[in-house]
């Protein structure tokens, strides 16, 4: 599929919604996750901020989801419900796997896959992760695709070749109109206080966004939302929106504080961009 050299991504930026998604990992048991939904939301709307310019999405641990999202129904707040993983089967024989149909019936949105964690932690290949991205697809979750690399592999292949590499096995088979997130999460700015600078978020994130043109089109280039994650703090939020190909945040660490997880989302406030 043909794609020309250099998108113009500053004229189309301003179709895609930022997406501001706080992963809170391991963390918070569904009574805690009531109280800092909660909170958040009014925190967020003291702030008169709920306008819709940024959307907000919560990944808690599967024992919180269905709490989450009845507290989300009930009380409508408006941010949009993720899992943290999905399995590649929708049913049978799979102890402790989550199927997409019932994430799906949760009302959840989002998915991630991919997480350098679970590349990890739990020896994820890109062949999985494709898998596991169709698997959501097949749900209509939209899938969060996490790439990125180590700080090993960032001195040997340069800064954007692990990614690319991911995101191209991912992206095998999957329609041109499919609804994807991408996030470039560099693993050594995962949770270690060092973070990539705007210039070198754009870099990859540039990068990753030719990929999708190649494999689906620059149509579906255009509106896909490319995050950044790795130690995203409300102190570097803005610098890194600035730049025309990062559309957001997938948050970690700093998604689990009410204030913290509201500056970020409220980056357009406290500082002009």
């Amino acid at each position: 599929m043909g794609v020309s050299a250099d998108l113009d991504s500053s004229a189309t930026s301003s179709r895609r919604t930022p997406l501001i998604a706080g992963n809170w990992k391991m963390n918070l048991d569904h009574l805690q996750a009531v109280a800092f939904v909660q909170k958040l939301h009014w925190t967020l709307k003291d702030a008169k901020h709920e306008d819709g310019s940024v959307e907000v999405a919560v990944f808690p641990p599967f024992t919180d989801l269905r709490t989450v999202q009845t507290l989300l129904d009930a009380d409508k707040i408006p941010f949009a419900l993720g899992a943290q993983d999905v399995s590649t089967q929708d049913s049978g024989a799979y102890t402790g796997e989550i199927s997409g149909a019932f994430l799906a019936k949760l009302d959840a949105s989002y998915v991630i896959i991919g997480h350098s964690e679970r590349r990890q932690y739990h020896a994820e290949t890109d062949e999985v992760v494709a898998a596991k991205v169709k698997a959501a697809l097949k749900h209509s979750l939209v899938p969060v695709i996490c790439v990125g690399e180590t700080l090993e592999q960032r001195e040997e292949s340069g800064p954007t070749a692990v990614s690319v590499a991911q995101l191209q096995v991912a992206l095998e088979g999957v329609p041109a109109d499919a609804d994807i997130v991408i996030a470039y999460e560099p693993v050594w700015a995962i949770g270690t206080g060092q973070v990539a600078s705007p210039e070198q978020a754009q870099e990859v994130c540039a990068a990753v966004r030719r990929v999708v043109a190649e494999k689906l089109g620059e149509d579906a280039a255009a509106r896909t939302r490319v995050l950044y994650g790795g130690s995203v703090k409300a102190a570097n939020i803005a610098s890194f929106m600035r730049e025309p190909d990062v559309d957001g945040a997938l948050v970690g660490g700093a998604s689990l504080v009410v204030d913290e997880f509201a500056a970020i989302i409220r980056y357009q406030k406290h500082v002009g961009v």
